[in-house]
C-alpha cells in the first residue's frame, strides 16, 4: 500500500464496483439484503466470470480466454 490518498491504490476495484452498479445494480430495485446479494452473486458468477468480455483479455470472456490459453 503506498500512502493515503494515493489515487492508484483502488483503481482496480473502483472500477469493478463502477461496472457492477452500471450494469446491475441501477437496473434493479431490492427489497431485502439477501435478494441484493443473490443478484450480486449470481452477476459476478454467472455473468461477469464466464461470459461478460473483458478488454484486457483482448475482448474474450474469461471462460473462453482460458479455454485459448491451454489450448494454445
Amino acid at each position: 500500500m503506498s500512502r493515503k490518498g494515493n489515487c492508484w491504490d483502488n483503481a482496480c476495484m473502483e472500477s469493478f464496483f463502477g461496472t457492477l452498479k452500471t450494469e446491475l445494480i441501477y437496473h434493479e430495485k431490492y427489497i431485502t439484503r439477501n435478494q441484493a446479494r443473490a443478484s450480486i452473486f449470481n452477476y459476478v458468477e454467472s455473468f461477469y466470470n464466464r461470459i461478460r468480455l473483458q478488454e484486457r483479455l483482448g475482448y474474450n470472456s474469461p471462460e473462453s480466454y482460458e479455454k485459448l490459453r491451454i489450448s494454445a
